[in-house]
């Protein structure tokens, strides 16, 4: 795909567009000399230099990569008229497509039935499926394992509810003894299970917990911020199906297509089981919902400006990668063979140890016998790796405490409360055919 030719093609459209309503005469208030904008767009992209390559499979730090050259031309496309999805009026086009595209996302996750809208990111939407759940719940606390997000946390405290942090298993998810224990206090009104934790990419037992919430009257969240898109995975590639398919029945979820999805980001979305769920965001507005006697997307959403070109990319994107198996789901499983390709890697490795199998496409490892020579080794290798001109590698690592570790190590020597191990975020598919590379270029750095 030529990427260019659209962007120029987008602008073209636009001028199109525009010259269907008519002619006007451009105030000069805008205007700007040639000159100067050269001399400032060459500041500006000296500045953006000061970035990673987050579109290289040697960069394998964090969450990060360049959206899909069709979402690009997309947003840009719509981002040149400018809509506001908050109201019909304010983008009739955007919003039509918005609500596609949250139907084919409620479809990929199995939901009847559903109220949904994006939002700018999955720390808005996990907050307005919070704050559903506080209004369902009124004096009720809200349950997550404590390798959840730290969003869920904060939100709690935003919406004023109680938070408790649920211990997890030795695999990072949350340990349903425990959960509940603490739901036989009935304090609890929420509980918050998470498909694809950012730290490891952990899948909680969403199929498990659904019979406490039956038991208990708790509702379920699932925050697939992260990880929601490999339910096109589901029972492939090592990727057990139960979780996946319970999800249909959980009260809610989160989902970024800004991550897996092949967004710009500013692209979140929240879905509700239950499409009578909306009557807590009902307001009104005398000068904005006027156009149409239909549901503005506004009056199902916290949030009021959102830009409609979010909607405009991801619809364009799911016209040529839908959220299929054979669609998108090609691109995710480069990403998870390529995990499960480096672990194999990892485990017959004389320098790295595999600190936990990966779930998804996120690979976790150390070099050491100790936590203080772990936390050391793994500080070493990242700086070392990000600084090195030659052949650069990017990594970001991950805080484990000694008790966990030593579930996991117990031959690991527990000479400190805990270790950074190096973590390694697979989602470019180019992953697939540079895991090895990759590979040797670590152990390299551990000598």
């Amino acid at each position: 795909m030529d990427l260019s030719r659209w962007l120029t093609a987008a602008v073209a459209a636009n001028n199109d567009w525009a010259k269907s309503y008519g002619s006007f005469e451009p105030r000069p208030a805008l205007a700007v000399d040639d000159a100067e904008f050269a001399a400032a767009f060459g500041r500006f992209v000296e500045r953006l230099a000061d970035n990673y390559p987050f579109f290289h499979p040697r960069y394998a730090g964090q969450m990060l990569k360049p959206p899909h050259p069709a979402a690009v031309v997309g947003y840009l496309t719509a981002m040149l008229i400018n809509p506001n999805n908050h109201a019909l009026d304010g983008g009739p086009a955007t919003a039509a497509m918005e609500r596609e595209v949250v139907q084919q996302l409620a479809a990929m996750f199995g939901y009847d039935t559903h109220l949904g809208h994006l939002t700018t990111s999955g720390t808005i939407a996990n907050l307005e499926a919070l704050y559903v759940a506080r209004e369902l719940h009124p004096g009720k606390g809200i349950a997550y394992s404590t390798e959840a997000h730290y969003t869920h946390g904060r939100m709690c405290r935003v919406l004023g509810v109680d938070g408790h942090a649920v211990p997890v298993d030795d695999r990072g998810r949350m340990d349903l003894d425990a959960l509940e224990e603490l739901l036989r206090s009935h304090e609890i009104g929420t509980v918050v299970l998470t498909a694809g934790t950012t730290g490891l990419g952990a899948v909680e037992p969403v199929h498990e917990a659904l019979a406490l919430r039956d038991r208990y009257g708790v509702r379920i969240h699932v925050d697939a911020a992260y990880g929601g898109f490999f339910a096109l995975l589901a029972g492939t590639l090592g990727i057990p199906a139960e979780p996946w398919r319970a999800v249909a029945r959980a009260d809610s979820i989160v989902v970024d297509p800004h991550k897996h999805g092949l967004q710009p980001y500013g692209c979140g979305a929240v879905l509700f089981r239950d499409p009578t769920v909306g009557r807590f965001y009902l307001h009104d507005s005398p000068y904005t919902y006027f156009t149409s006697e239909e549901l503005h997307l506004g009056e199902i959403s916290l949030e009021c400006s959102r830009a409609g070109a979010a909607a405009a990319g991801l619809w364009l994107t799911f016209q040529l990668l839908p959220p299929t198996g054979d669609g998108l789901g090609r691109v995710l499983a480069a990403g998870r063979r390529a995990a499960l390709r480096w672990a194999e890697l990892i485990e017959s490795s004389g320098r790295l140890r595999l600190f936990q199998p990966p779930e998804l496409d996120i690979v976790s490892y150390f070099a050491g016998t100790s936590l203080t020579e772990i936390d050391e080794a793994s500080r070493r290798i990242m700086q070392a790796g990000m600084t090195d001109a030659e052949d650069p590698i990017f990594l970001s690592t991950l805080r484990v405490g000694a008790e966990r570790f030593a579930r996991r190590h117990p031959a690991v020597s527990a000479d400190a409360d805990g270790a950074r191990v190096l973590r390694s975020v697979l989602m470019k598919p180019e992953s697939e055919t540079y895991a090895e590379q990759l590979h040797r270029r670590i152990e390299q750095l551990t000598a």
